[in-house]
């Protein structure tokens, strides 16, 4: 869990690599099934599609049918789920039905000033999806994707009016499940600030107190 743009996907990528398990995050579950055509996937994209919220019924169902994969069952990492009080109250039903349980959560932190600086030099190719940061990790030549060519973008979301909205939302929306983890006894903090192998290390720490 942790602010838009403090690095969650990077993180979660890095920790399923150590361990093995699935990276699962709810965007990547949406988009896979609507690209493959299924049933649940065509009925999530008419909500895509008209820009509205796939309804929390069907992103259960999702999360319940990627979960309940064979590479799951030693365990898996979700990236940014839940996201609300509902959501919470969503995977304790998932992980009851599936027999599993709730090992860790994981808070990467970083102030809004770092969350808006990171975002804001984020660039990305509209071609291959490739990102880079006008600061830390540049293409070589600029404003150019080294894999492709193709001329980089900055996503709507963000330019740095949004971001203030996103962290908005965040503190509305997110702040509460962190103080719900923590009375759990489940919750813990992880710098997110600094190189992404340092923060890297901090993770595998706080995972292995778990």
């Amino acid at each position: 869990m942790g602010m838009p743009g403090v690095g969650k996907g990077t993180q979660a990528a890095r920790l399923c690599q150590d361990l093995g398990v699935p990276h699962v995050s709810t965007g990547g579950i949406l988009r896979q099934a609507v690209a493959s055509g299924a049933p649940l996937g065509l009925r999530a994209r008419s909500y895509m599609a008209s820009g509205g919220l796939v309804p929390d019924d069907l992103v259960e169902e999702l999360v319940v049918e990627r979960l309940g994969r064979p590479d799951a069952g030693d365990g898996f990492v979700l990236d940014g789920f839940p996201r609300s009080v509902e959501q919470v109250a969503m995977l304790d039903r998932i992980l009851a039905r599936l027999g599993q349980r709730l090992d860790g959560v994981f808070l990467l932190t970083a102030s809004p000033a770092e969350i808006i600086r990171r975002l804001g030099g984020r660039r990305v190719c509209p071609r291959c999806d490739r990102v880079y940061h006008v600061d830390n990790q540049p293409p070589r030549s600029p404003g150019v994707c080294d894999a492709c060519g193709s001329a980089l973008v900055q996503r709507p979301d963000d330019a740095e009016s949004v971001v203030r909205e996103r962290l908005e939302v965040y503190a509305r929306q997110t702040l509460p499940i962190v103080e719900g983890y923590l009375a759990r006894g489940v919750l813990r903090e992880v710098n997110g600030v600094g190189e992404p192998q340092d923060v890297a290390v901090r993770l595998r720490l706080a995972v292995g107190q778990a």
